[in-house]
């Protein structure tokens, strides 16, 4: 999840913008989310779940006298994290949400919650899948907010939902081609369309912040033209994909689920896409330049708001060596990472909402090759577990280098 993707030739990604603008048309003008039933407040207490894999990791170092390698384990089941929720039918997806918020309950704290089932999921790599049809996602995600309720929670509307697209051409399905460009166009106007239910579903609860996906910092561009060029993009802009996926509806967007990227890094492109959002609203433009974001206000009571995760971000982004590898794959499962902020709405700026670990320390990002022949990840020299599987020994690295270091 949260991969950078290979550009498009010149032509063909013109010719793939001007087709998408076709489709979509441009955004309707929109005020900022009112947040009068936002949960979030400085006094918020993440739910923690009382069963986790580096609790259990835990328990079976101390046994094998690894003492100091426990101690990490156990203060990193401590820390809050997202729970996520990906298959299932409606009465079973209905049935493990209202598990999570008994628990969440009886602690007195916020569930923050993954809705991870959208058709076409992950464009068919790592990981795939998804619900079979957009009816049957309607369904799904009815049961999911049903079980929420009138709790306190905030919902996380599907991780790449937006800024991997299910028409971009290297997707799995609808698309190829010997021209590159995606053969069912009809798949991105689906994919918004059920963005825009869960949207307008978990909206409806009277105590549930929603927030919605844009990528992350080193992704995709803010505008739907590259930027000094002036030429159309291979993709749309992420502000074009928020307005049309509901971002006027939502509490605001996620970054870096699944990423590494600094806190830094995303408090300054989080802040320009705000800034971006508010002046595409307020003016009907179709796109916005620095000098344009430079006029923008920098009150958070009219920008769009955001959160950030920061759950793998506390040493930055992996560097590969230079020339090593055809394909490094730097987002997954890159060496050296550490954890990052813990989890709070104390974020010291008044744009984020929270730092939230969204993606669970120590599951794996896939089976990585780095361009090799594999099925060994070269820098590891072992395949690495299937997505979202527990792998104690990455687990103990993020913990042992956060930042800030775990008590």
């Amino acid at each position: 999840m949260m991969k950078p993707r290979p550009g498009l030739p010149a032509a063909a990604a013109a010719l793939l913008f001007s087709l998408l603008v076709t489709l979509l048309g441009s955004a309707a003008p929109a005020q900022a989310t009112t947040r009068s039933h936002d949960p979030l407040d400085r006094h918020t207490r993440f739910y923690v779940e009382p069963e986790t894999n580096a609790g259990n990791q835990a328990r079976i170092w101390a046994k094998a006298g690894r003492a100091e390698d426990a101690k990490h384990m156990r203060a990193l089941s401590k820390v809050s994290q997202a729970v996520w929720f990906t298959s299932g039918t409606p009465a079973e997806v209905r049935k493990s949400v209202q598990a999570t918020m008994r628990q969440a309950v009886r602690q007195r704290s916020v569930p923050v919650l993954v809705a991870y089932y959208v058709p076409g999921r992950d464009c068919s790599q790592y990981s795939a899948g998804g619900a079979p049809s957009e009816q049957a996602y309607r369904e799904w995600i009815k049961a999911f907010a049903s079980a929420v309720g009138g709790h306190r929670a905030v919902v996380i509307v599907e991780p790449d939902g937006l800024a991997l697209l299910s028409s971009e051409p290297w997707c799995g399905e609808g698309g190829g081609g010997s021209t590159g460009l995606p053969e069912d166009f009809s798949l991105v106007d689906q994919r918004f369309r059920e963005i825009n239910y869960a949207v307008d579903t978990f909206r409806r609860l009277p105590r549930t912040a929603v927030y919605i996906d844009a990528g992350h910092s080193a992704w995709q561009q803010l505008n739907d033209y590259d930027a000094g060029f002036g030429v159309p993009s291979q993709q749309l802009g992420m502000a074009s994909r928020l307005l049309r996926g509901g971002i006027a509806k939502a509490d605001g967007f996620f970054l870096n689920v699944s990423n590494y990227r600094t806190t830094a890094e995303l408090t300054a492109y989080g802040t320009d896409l705000a800034k971006c959002l508010r002046h595409r609203q307020t003016t009907g433009a179709a796109t916005c330049s620095q000098e344009d974001l430079a006029r923008v206000t920098s009150d958070p009571r009219k920008l769009t708001h955001f959160v950030l995760d920061t759950s793998r971000n506390g040493l930055g982004p992996w560097t590969p060596p230079p020339g090593k590898y055809t394909d490094a794959q730097d987002w997954c499962n890159p060496p050296g990472r550490a954890l990052g902020a813990r989890p709070t709405t104390r974020t010291g700026n008044g744009l984020i909402d929270a730092f939230l670990w969204v993606k669970r320390p120590g599951e794996s990002d896939g089976q990585c090759t780095r361009g090799t022949a594999g099925p060994e990840d070269p820098e590891y020299g072992i395949v690495d577990p299937p997505a979202g599987a527990w792998w104690p020994d990455y687990a103990l690295g993020l913990a042992q280098r956060a930042v800030p270091p775990l008590n």
